[in-house]
């Protein structure tokens, strides 16, 4: 996955996780918090790029 498509993910992640949170008005629930750890994941992932795009320079 390139960078602008891992960047889309992560609106819609951060969007659903928002309307989420709202709808359930609890940030512990199970559904709430599995949509963050997946957030959590794809920025971790463009972390990772960021770093190794800085590496090769």
């Amino acid at each position: 996955m390139d960078k602008n498509e891992l960047l889309t993910q992560l609106q819609a992640l951060r969007q659903k996780l928002h309307e989420m949170a709202e709808a359930r008005g609890n940030l512990t629930d199970p559904d709430v918090l599995a949509i963050s750890e997946e957030a959590d994941r794809v920025i971790i992932v463009l972390q990772q790029m960021q770093v190794k795009g800085k590496a090769s320079r």
